[in-house]
């Protein structure tokens, strides 16, 4: 098989890629290792930037998003059994966000590329790029039990943090910088309304929890739990009773309960991988960088990258000149950097480490004071929140 653009993996990053590109009359091929239920059921992020509401809509994948996706114009922030509400709209300009689940997106992704896009292929399996820093890149795979080879221009890895094309960058030319945490999120999907129409964020002394939602019927809910904790071990009546707890506030707001459907446990980190191109091969999304995802970043980090890369194979084509693909890496590191920095803010602000002091603990709510009543520090949460600019 031969194309321009081999695109591994059939995420929201690597679907919207093939998408832009077709768009642009580029060829590409994508491959991905799981079948198509598996990739349309993947629970991941769930909260869009305005930006990458944007870039969906512009694709013409933002129809059913429009419908059925929620517009936040703020979230609420707690601590001290107090609320405030940050507005995104009056800090930014107009700016918001939409809760629409990545599973939404994939599937509407999906169904775009089988009908008009190129090559996308289920239970393809990637098992090496190679050649990499040549002009003629490719990508072994395995489909249908057959092992073959797809010949690229380009290579794209949009294959997460486990995926192959990370591999292929040689490991003298590398850096990473990462951090773990010693806490992750107990996470429940719940057969219940939300008890809040926007995400609530909770500053408590027991730990932190956040209240979201995947649709007006569903809610999506989060409790801080020591790492390695097994979601096994929480019975239902305990984790609504926590989050209960932690959501606690002086006025008369309840927390409504619900059968839970699914519960699980998040570790959390904080990586990055430089550079992010080597050759003729471009990484894009968990491939190169991860999150904690305190800062709804993953998935717009993502988007971000791939609209970068499509754009600069676009200006290639069009002029000729390689200088946008030349400076990939550092485009995309530049918007990289600012969201770990805002992601590592929102997780050191909100969440109570192990070993905490009651120093520490003053500090945090000075922090929460500081966002309540400047109009800076506001503006600050809100423009990191709803998205820094592509490109």
């Amino acid at each position: 098989m031969r194309t321009t653009v081999g695109i591994i993996g059939a995420g929201p990053a690597g679907l919207l890629l093939a998408r832009l590109l077709h768009n642009a009359g580029i060829d590409a091929v994508v491959l991905e290792s799981r079948d198509r239920s598996y990739v349309e059921r993947r629970q991941r992020a769930g909260i869009l930037e305005q930006g990458t509401a944007d870039v969906l809509r512009a694709a013409g994948a933002g129809e059913r998003m429009d419908r059925e996706g929620l517009r936040h114009d703020g979230i609420e922030l707690r601590f001290d059994r107090r609320r405030h509400r940050v507005d995104f709209p009056a800090l930014t300009g107009g700016r918001s966000v939409t809760v629409y689940a990545q599973t939404e997106v994939c599937k509407d992704l999906i169904a775009l590329q089988l009908r008009d896009g190129g090559p996308l292929l289920f239970e393809a399996e990637a098992l090496a790029v190679e050649d990499a820093g040549t002009d003629a890149p490719r990508i072994r795979f395995r489909h249908e039990g057959r092992e073959d080879v797809l010949e690229c221009a380009y290579v794209v890895g949009c294959d997460g943090f486990w995926g192959v094309a990370r591999k292929a960058i040689p490991a003298g030319l590398a850096q990473v910088f990462e951090r773990t945490y010693p806490f992750g999120w107990l996470g429940i999907l719940a057969d219940v309304p939300p008890s809040h129409d926007e995400l609530v964020y909770a500053r408590h002394d027991r730990g932190f929890a956040l209240l979201s939602m995947r649709s007006p019927a569903v809610s999506r809910l989060y409790l801080q739990v020591p790492d390695g904790t097994d979601a096994g071990t929480w019975s239902d009546e305990e984790t609504w009773d926590e989050l209960e707890r932690r959501f606690e506030t002086d006025d008369d707001w309840r927390l409504e309960r619900g059968p839970i459907t699914q519960k699980s446990v998040t570790p959390m980190r904080s990586y990055v991988h430089e550079p992010m191109r080597h050759g003729r091969l471009f990484l894009a999304g968990d491939a190169a960088h991860i999150v904690p995802p305190t800062g709804a970043k993953g998935l717009n980090l993502a988007v971000g990258d791939v609209v970068t890369f499509a754009r600069a194979l676009t200006h290639q084509q069009e002029t000729g000149s390689p200088e946008l693909l030349d400076a990939y890496s550092a485009t995309c590191l530049r918007r990289v950097w600012q969201a770990e920095r805002f992601s590592y803010d929102m997780t050191a602000l909100l969440h109570r480490a192990p070993a905490a002091t009651a120093f520490e603990d003053r500090l945090q709510l000075a922090r929460l004071e500081r966002i309540a009543s400047s109009r800076a520090a506001e503006t600050d949460l809100a423009e990191a929140y709803t998205g820094f600019p592509f490109g």
